[in-house]
């Protein structure tokens, strides 16, 4: 097959798109040709990709990023088998796309890779204006019925299924474990892997580095938001942690290894509420033990395979102290580190689906090509 994977939002490495489902893709011998923000990211496409670079859509002002999607869905859509989007933003710019493939006589498969709670995200986006948070809301919902009605959905979470009226398969947000053991955890290094923002617990992170210090030292790996660059920066300047900004996926999670505990310190915000952390889960492939805050998703993952420890919301006392104990405890370091990896090797290993996710997509392309076409993907009609 031939690939369009198209996102104006996400970091051209990002983990589900570049390390899982595109190299799933590639390792089937399809050709992938993957738009992304390269420049804006300061990013350049792998070599074994055709990269196409647009704008990055961030902020308010989205508009130029969406016409670069459109001209490239209208000219590069139609040349294509399947057009993977991995933004809701994109939807907006499928219409006069569409239209021009009819015209041409092209029909590629189109699927959304739906990521994340859209609507609940909105109440967290700080550049958004209040008063406008409640009908977006309702708009995104609506635009999400619509989607269903004419393109292929993906979820990354069961939890999503409610949002939407038809069944659609999921393909979860499993990490892939490494194949040779990792190394025990020690007892003075403790990992944060992920983007960074305050709902995110960026500045709780701040806090428990400096409650820790110096006896355990905070490694701090992700793309942070504006409004805490700039602390974060100084606190690494201060050496209060060790904050490596951005990594590729593979380089970031070859610093887990050893690690004494991933922290995972979520908000309790509406958005986290139906998602399970792949951070979580990368931390338990890589025999990590996990510090997190009781999210549904990641407080159930923990206490199921005994894993690590569960502290409260916005407590970076009770998460220093969470990490003290697994540093004064050896055989509960040990113990939830082997449980999480066993856990993560048994069920929630990437590789155990990655097969299913390019069968799926195989599978639509058969679909379409014997004259079938999409009614949601509980119902179909030929």
């Amino acid at each position: 097959m031939r690939i369009l994977v198209v996102t104006v939002v996400h970091h051209p490495e990002d983990a589900r798109i570049l390390h899982r489902e595109i190299a799933a893709l590639r390792e089937r011998g399809h050709q992938v040709v993957y738009a992304a923000p390269f420049s804006a990211r300061e990013v350049v496409p792998r070599p074994y990709l055709e990269g196409v670079d647009l704008p990055r859509a961030a902020g308010r002002d989205r508009r130029a990023a969406l016409r670069s999607a459109r001209a490239l869905l209208t000219e590069r859509g139609a040349e294509v088998d399947v057009v993977l989007l991995h933004d809701p933003e994109l939807l907006l710019a499928l219409p006069g796309a569409v239209r021009r493939w009819r015209r041409a006589g092209a029909a590629p498969v189109t699927v959304w890779d739906v990521h994340e709670d859209t609507a609940a995200a909105l109440t967290m986006k700080a550049w958004l204006p209040k008063a406008l948070r409640p009908p977006l809301r309702a708009a995104v919902r609506a635009a999400e019925r619509l989607a269903e009605r004419h393109l292929r959905l993906l979820l990354a979470e069961d939890a999503y299924q409610a949002r939407f009226r038809r069944v659609h398969p999921v393909v979860p947000n499993f990490a892939t474990a490494p194949a040779d053991p990792p190394a025990p955890p020690g007892a003075d290094r403790v990992v944060y892997l992920g983007h960074l923002s305050r709902a995110r617990g960026a500045l709780d992170l701040i806090a428990t580095a400096r409650l820790l210090a110096p006896a355990v030292r905070v490694e701090v790996i992700g793309a942070a938001d504006p409004d805490v660059r700039h602390i974060l920066a100084r606190a690494d300047r201060d050496g209060v942690l060790r904050w490596h900004g951005f990594l590729p996926n593979d380089r970031a999670l070859q610093r887990l290894s050893g690690a004494l505990a991933g922290l995972s310190l979520l908000h309790d915000q509406p958005n986290y509420r139906h998602s399970r952390p792949t951070k979580v889960v990368e931390y338990m492939a890589h025999g990590v033990p996990v510090v997190t805050t009781p999210t549904p998703l990641a407080a159930e993952l923990v206490e199921r395979y005994d894993c690590g420890l569960v502290v409260p919301y916005e407590d970076p006392r009770a998460a220093a102290e969470a990490v003290r104990r697994l540093a004064a405890d050896t055989e509960l370091r040990l113990r939830t580190a082997r449980l999480g990896r066993e856990a993560a090797l048994s069920a929630f290993d990437w590789q155990d689906r990655s097969a299913e996710f390019v069968d799926l997509l195989e599978g639509w392309v058969k679909e379409e090509s014997a004259g079938v076409t999409v009614a949601g993907d509980g119902a179909r009609r030929g």
